[in-house]
Order: C-alpha cells, then structure tokens, then sequence
C-alpha cells in the first residue's frame, strides 16, 4: 500500500458486473476531480485471441481440458504484480489494452482480440484502478493485494453471474450456448483456486442476490433486473463504517451481521457513492499530506 500512489482494485470474475462498478467510480473520480489512471486486467492475459485458442487446444490434447483465464498459466501475474509495487513507489509502470472489438481496435491500427504495445505510465496520477480477474489475488508466487489500498470484490451468487455472462457472450460477442456452457465448464477448477479466494482479501464485498428463480441459469430467458435483487455488502473491518448513516440514506436496508449492510440491489450505484466517497477523501488527504 501507498500514501503518495494509492491503488484502488475492482476484482470480479468474468460477467460479475465489474464493469457497471467502474463507470460509477469514474463518475466520483470526474465530480471529485481526481485523475485517476485506468488499467484493464484482460491487459495481463498471456495471450492474444488467435493465441489462446490454439493454446486452448494444445492443451486440451495434452490432457488439460481446464486451461483458462482465471489460472496462472494464461496470465502474467508476476508483470500485474509488480505494476502495482512500481506504481506504489513511483507512481509509474509499465501497462498495455486489450482491444476487445473493432471500435476498440480502429485507433490503433490493429485486429481485435490483440494488445496494445506496452508503454510507460504518464507522470501526475492521483491513482491507479484496476478492474479485472485479479486485483486481490494471492498464490505461492505473487501477492497482489498488498500492494493495494482498497480492493473490492464485485460477486453475484454464482447462478446470476452465470445468466450474467451468457446473456453477454450471446449479444456482444455473439458466442453459441453450447460454447458459452463450455467455457464455464473448463474454467471451473480455476474459478475455484484463483478467483474465489480473493474475496477473502477484499476491504468490501458486493454481492448481488436475485429474488426471482434462477434455478436453472442455462435457460433464463432475462437477466435478474436490480429491482428482481438484494444486495448484500460486506465489510472485511467494519471499524469506522457510519452504519447508522448507510442504513438512513439505503431505504429499506437492515443490517444481517455486524459488519454486513443487506439493501435492495437497485441501490448499488448510490451505495458505492456513499461507501467508497468518503474512502476515496482518505486516500486522496493521505496523498496530499505525504507530497
């Protein structure tokens, strides 16, 4: 962790809704004036599309029908983890995008599914954020999350984030069920070993909770909207938490445990307003008072 570079990470597995919670941070960082620097974590993919597809197959011949995303082997976590050492001491680091679509990929001149080259940080961030696969992660060879200052966990009930991305792969990128079914299958043992123990690491858990029946995931025909939804907020150390005020201004929301706020799931977005703001000051007065 940094005082002078502090580092705010959105982990989430593929379809958890990271994405929804970035454009909420991104409107505190525009209101609150702070330059905050983005980084992607399909970025630290070891492979291209082209790439990974042929290494799926290599894989699944030797014997590997697990090869993913979400483990090691497909990812550079040791380049993730020391962007966010650099960028804790120095404020820079290296970083690249992975371009997901055409409209993406047109300014650069390159095909989808390609990375950017890399390039160097710009000087007069006020913060790193990171939303992707790993922002919290922990193994025998790297240690991501100490070097960050407020790593959040974005984590539906499984169901949902399944309906979540299978109605995301269909209309954006246009992937067949049976695919999609795939994907979530291969990807399992490592969904299990590298992504769900990271919500152990996080400050803040959100979890969305349907209230509707999503028994069978593979034939929901609608995504649970947020008013089809609870959410249920966790606070790894309540100390310093304003619950009577959260609670106030959260209509309708009560608390389950001592360090858990459960509210209906349309609130989310002003709830991170309410949450993360007065953090973000914290961060933002112990840089100013480090410089």
């Amino acid at each position: 962790m940094s005082s002078k570079h502090p580092i705010i990470s959105i982990t989430g597995s593929s379809g958890a809704g990271t994405s929804t919670v970035k454009v909420a941070f991104q409107h505190i960082f525009r209101r609150e004036k702070i330059n905050a620097f983005i980084i992607e974590g399909d970025a630290f993919h070891r492979y291209d599309r082209q790439e990974m597809r042929a290494k799926m197959e290599e894989m699944e011949k030797k014997g590997n029908p697990h090869f993913s995303h979400f483990g090691p082997e497909a990812n550079l976590f040791e380049e993730l983890e020391a962007l966010f050492r650099e960028y804790g001491q120095t404020g820079r680091g290296k970083y690249r995008k992975y371009l997901h679509n055409e409209e993406e990929a047109a300014p650069y001149g390159q095909k989808p599914g390609t990375f950017t080259p890399w390039e160097e940080i710009p000087e007069g961030t006020d913060l790193l954020f990171y939303e992707g696969l790993h922002g919290a992660l922990v193994t025998d060879k790297v240690n991501i999350v100490q070097y960050t200052d407020l790593p959040i966990g974005i984590v539906p009930i499984i169901n949902l984030e399944w309906i979540q991305k299978m109605h995301r792969d269909k209309k954006e990128r246009g992937y067949a069920h049976e695919d999609i079914v795939h994907t979530i299958l291969r990807r399992m043992p490592d969904y299990v070993n590298y992504i769900c123990p990271q919500f152990s690491h996080t400050a803040v858990n959100f979890q969305r909770v349907p209230i509707v029946d999503t028994s069978n995931p593979f034939i929901a025909r609608d995504i649970p909207s947020p008013d089809e939804s609870m959410l249920v907020i966790r606070f790894r150390n309540p100390k310093g938490i304003d619950f009577p005020y959260l609670l106030s201004m959260l209509k309708d929301s009560f608390m389950s445990r001592p360090n858990t706020i459960v509210c209906p799931g349309s609130k989310m977005p002003l709830a991170i307003e309410l949450i993360f703001t007065p953090m973000i000051w914290q961060l933002m007065h112990r840089k100013k008072l480090s410089s």
